[in-house]
């Protein structure tokens, strides 16, 4: 007997489903020339739509530069990425809360050696909430990675958060 899943109506996109407080933050993985100007590009174009990066990391080679970048307002990059004509992909990174003691990376660090977890590649976010920063994290597995980091009693950031932290107000 055939199985219903019923109609592509009763299934809702991805983007839809994660909304603000999904564990996660969004990356945003850009293509430049590298030549010199087509990184300022890029950040005058987020900027000049009211959006505050929240986190940039670069990597270049002789052809290519790759900009990671997070926004507050993921819906709204992606958006602009698109009309203007930008090569980019969008990956999910943990974002982690740095505890205040006195080895705030290897305490998160650590946790994730615990669940086996493998870290690909950490950045700073600006970020800063109570006196603690944060990072962003892609790992191998991130359901795995939430869970392992949330029982080691690290705290999870959300899109949410990004909106309303300490550096958002000036302070």
């Amino acid at each position: 007997m055939p199985i219903d899943f019923g109609s592509d109506d009763d299934f809702l996109p991805a983007a839809t489903m994660r909304g603000r407080d999904w564990p996660c933050l969004r990356q945003f993985v850009v293509i430049l020339e590298n030549r010199v100007g087509s990184l300022g590009e890029l950040l005058r174009r987020l900027e000049k739509h009211d959006m505050r990066i929240v986190a940039l990391s670069m990597v270049d080679t002789v052809e290519v530069a790759i900009a990671r970048v997070m926004v507050d307002q993921f819906e709204r990059a992606r958006e602009i990425f698109e009309m203007s004509g930008f090569t980019f992909f969008e990956h999910d990174v943990v974002g982690v809360e740095l505890p205040d003691n006195d080895q705030p990376f290897a305490s998160v660090c650590s946790a994730l050696v615990h669940g086996e977890i493998n870290v690909n590649y950490m950045y700073p976010l600006i970020y800063r909430r109570h006196g603690r920063g944060a990072v962003a994290i892609h790992v191998s597995d991130i359901e795995s990675a939430q869970t392992v980091l949330r029982d080691s009693g690290h705290t999870l950031l959300t899109e949410n958060d990004l909106q309303s932290d300490d550096t958002s107000f000036g302070g």
